[in-house]
C-alpha cells in the first residue's frame, strides 16, 4: 500500500496495525452503474461470523472491545430502522441518549455489523444509544440514508428533550450527522447538546489537501462511491457535502478526530475552521500516525480517543 516507514511514535499496537494494512492492496470501487458488483461488495461486508461482526463494528465507527454488557433491541420508525442498547447498570433517571451513525461507505456496516457497534458504542460511552442501520448503496442512494436519520431523530425528539440528546458518527456516518444537523436546523428542529465526528467525509469535491498527500492511505478510489451516492445531485449540495452548507453559532458544541495519515485530516480540519468561524466551541483532534478510523480498536490510542470522546459529551450534556 506504501512504502512510507512505520513510525516510532506510536504503540505498539498501532504500529503492527499500520504495517499490516501495508501490505493490503488497493482495490478500485466498482463502476457507478455495476450494481451487481457493489451488491456483491455489501454482501462480502455482511457476515455473520463473530469476528468479522466485531471487527467491522469497531472499524465502522471508533468503538473499543470492552467487558462492560449492553442490551440491544431493534427498533423502527416510519420505515427507518435503528438499535436501541442500553449499558448494564444504567440509572433509570438517566435520560440521556447519543444517536449514533455508522460508516461504512454508505455501503457496508449494517445489519448484525449495526447491531453489534451500537452495543459497543453503549458500552463505551456509558449512556443509552439508538444506532442507524440506514438504507445503504447500492440500492439505495441519496437521499435515502438521511431521510432515515432525520426520521429517526424526530423520533427521538418526540420522546426526548435537545438537551439530553447528542449525534456522532464516523466517515460517511460523520457525513449523515453533519447532514443531518444541517437539515434539521434547515428545518425548524431543535439542535442537540453535542456532536462527534469522527474522520468526516464533508467534501464530496475532493479538494482537500490530504486527498493527495495521504492518497497512499486510501483504500481504493473514492469517485465511483461518491458518483453514485450522489445519485445525480450536484457534489456542493450541503446535504451531500456539508462543508458547502452554512453554519451558525447554534450549531452544537462539536468534537473532530482525525489522523496524520487520514486521507479524511483536510475535510475534518477545513470543517473544523468553518465551525470556528461561525462561534460555535469544536476542539480538533488530530492522532499521530493514525488512519481513517483511527487504529480500528487494536491501540490504546483507540480507547483513549473513546474516552476523550465520553468525556466531551459528559460535559456537554452537564452544562445544556
Amino acid at each position: 500500500m506504501t512504502d512510507f516507514p512505520v513510525p516510532t511514535t506510536i504503540s505498539p499496537e498501532a504500529q503492527g496495525l499500520l504495517a499490516w494494512v501495508a501490505q493490503m492492496p488497493q482495490q478500485p470501487d466498482p463502476a457507478p452503474d455495476d450494481v451487481e458488483a457493489w451488491r456483491a461488495l455489501g454482501e462480502a461486508a455482511a457476515s455473520d461470523d463473530p469476528a468479522t461482526v466485531e471487527a467491522l463494528a469497531m472499524a465502522t465507527t471508533g468503538a473499543v472491545a470492552t467487558d462492560v454488557i449492553a442490551t440491544v433491541e431493534p427498533a423502527g420508525v416510519d420505515g427507518a430502522k435503528f438499535f436501541v442498547a442500553e449499558p448494564e447498570g444504567l440509572g433509570s433517571d438517566d435520560e440521556r441518549v447519543l444517536l449514533y451513525i455508522h460508516g461504512g461507505g454508505f455501503t457496508y456496516g449494517g445489519g448484525a455489523t449495526a447491531r453489534r457497534s451500537t452495543q459497543l458504542i453503549a458500552a463505551n460511552i456509558g449512556v443509552r444509544t439508538w444506532g442507524m442501520d440506514y438504507r445503504q448503496l447500492p440500492e439505495d442512494p441519496y437521499p435515502a440514508g438521511l431521510d432515515d436519520c432525520i426520521a429517526v431523530y424526530r423520533h427521538l425528539l418526540r420522546t426526548h428533550k435537545p438537551e439530553n440528546i447528542a449525534i456522532g458518527g464516523q466517515s460517511g456516518g460523520a457525513n449523515l450527522t453533519t447532514a443531518l444537523l444541517l437539515r434539521a436546523r434547515d428545518e425548524g428542529l431543535p439542535m442537540p447538546a453535542g456532536a462527534v465526528l469522527i474522520s468526516p467525509c464533508v467534501d464530496f469535491t475532493l479538494a482537500g489537501d490530504t486527498w493527495t498527500t495521504n492518497a497512499f492511505a486510501l483504500p481504493g478510489r473514492f469517485e465511483n462511491m461518491l458518483e453514485l451516492y450522489r445519485n445525480g445531485n450536484e457534489l456542493t449540495e450541503p446535504y451531500i457535502s456539508p462543508l458547502f452548507g452554512t453554519f451558525t453559532e447554534d450549531f452544537p458544541p462539536t468534537i473532530l478526530t482525525a489522523g496524520t495519515r487520514d486521507f479524511l485530516l483536510s475535510d475534518t480540519v477545513r470543517l473544523h475552521r468553518k465551525l470556528l468561524r461561525a462561534g460555535v466551541r469544536a476542539e480538533l483532534h488530530v492522532w499521530e500516525g493514525a488512519l481513517h478510523g483511527m487504529f480500528m480498536g487494536q491501540a490504546p490510542e483507540d480507547r483513549e480517543q473513546i474516552e476523550q470522546v465520553r468525556r466531551f459529551l459528559e460535559d456537554v450534556w452537564a452544562r445544556a
